[in-house]
């Protein structure tokens, strides 16, 4: 039985024993690719197509995911929109009669997909390299129980800042930090409306704090901020630019910034969400095996060089990360996370924070 509270960072640990091989052509359950580097699978080569991608994720980075497998898969055309994750949820919502999407991929962490299972917008997909992946191991969830998301990355929620414009010692260690009087109308956080960066922040806030005082420490944080825009990694790029002295984001995008010169630092506060960023397959999407195919390419060697490219921490024990983070370093500050508490007020929360916030 799946333990009700999970400690997400320890998924990292966990699948670093499990090496994600190349793609694999198969039957039901499993890909269905023609020939290329990463898909290894028999048989004649297959012309994919059309394949959607519905991500929230670096565009320049889906943009090279997406082109990688073009030259990998000839005959294929990756199409990629970009959204916040909680637009792209209502879009496949409001798409459900006639999906256009094959595969959404990212959205702040595995909560958001979570939410999605009961709305019958994402169907399972098990990727033949990873078919032995258990869904838990000594508590631990590493995929869906029935495959309907799979982890590709870890992603660490905290605080990115402008070095110029903010001493290491100065900046804030904690959530609480966040609301000394200094900060005021210098921070910056994405819409939880739109951003599921935001709504993970949210989510775990009133799940450490309880509700009533988590909606009393989100009234203060919002009355600290310069501006929430809808994209996740506006903010960051704000503090990048010397519109903000911080903003609250994942780990990579901060590093992403300061590989390319910019004056910022990232911060990983006492206790907060270390957590899975998943792909799925997109229910009765037009191109399933396209959809399948990519996938497959994400978890792939290739795919997730990709990733470890961009300062993500990837999941296959074969690609060295590049961020300076490792879990030794933040198990210590990972927060356990109610799962199934997400799954039961998810859109309730996001609800409840338009009528307060907006």
């Amino acid at each position: 039985m799946v333990k009700k509270w999970l400690n997400v960072v320890a998924t990292a640990a966990l699948l670093s024993t499990v090496a994600v091989a190349g793609c694999s052509s198969g039957d039901t359950g499993s890909s269905s690719t023609g020939q290329g580097e990463a898909g290894g699978g028999s048989g004649a080569a297959k012309e994919l197509g059309q394949i959607a991608l519905y991500s929230p994720e670096t565009p320049d980075m889906t943009k090279e995911i997406g082109q990688n497998f073009e030259k990998a898969f000839k005959g294929s055309t990756v199409n990629i929109q970009y959204a916040g994750t909680n637009v792209l949820v209502n879009k496949m919502i409001a798409e459900k009669d006639n999906p256009m999407g094959d595969v959404w991929y990212g959205g702040g962490g595995f909560l958001p997909f979570e939410s999605a299972k009961d709305k019958d917008i994402i169907t399972a997909y098990t990727p033949e390299a990873i078919k032995d992946w258990p869904e838990v191991r000594d508590g631990i969830k590493i995929r869906d129980k029935d495959w309907k998301w799979i982890g590709a990355e870890v992603f660490v929620l905290g605080f990115v800042y402008n070095t110029d414009l903010v001493k290491p010692e100065e900046a804030p260690k904690t959530w609480d930090d966040l609301l000394d009087p200094k900060w005021k109308g210098k921070l910056q956080m994405p819409n939880p409306a739109a951003s599921g960066t935001a709504t993970l922040t949210v989510l775990s806030q009133l799940m450490e704090r309880g509700e009533e005082p988590g909606w009393e420490y989100f009234k203060k944080l919002v009355d600290q901020m310069s501006a929430m825009p809808d994209s996740g990694s506006a903010p960051g790029k704000a503090v990048a630019k010397g519109e903000a002295h911080v903003a609250i984001a994942f780990d990579f995008m901060a590093y992403e910034m300061k590989a390319k010169g910019e004056k910022v630092d990232f911060i990983v506060p006492e206790k907060t969400p270390v957590i899975v960023n998943p792909v799925s397959l997109v229910q009765d999407g037009p191109n399933p095996d396209g959809g399948k195919a990519l996938i497959d390419y994400l978890l792939s060697k290739e795919g997730q060089q990709t990733l470890a490219n961009w300062y993500h921490i990837p999941i296959s024990k074969e690609v060295e990360s590049k961020t300076p983070l490792t879990l030794e370093k933040v198990i210590p500050h990972a927060q356990e996370l109610d799962v199934d508490w997400v799954v039961q007020n998810y859109d309730r929360v996001r609800n409840e924070w338009r009528q307060k916030f907006q």
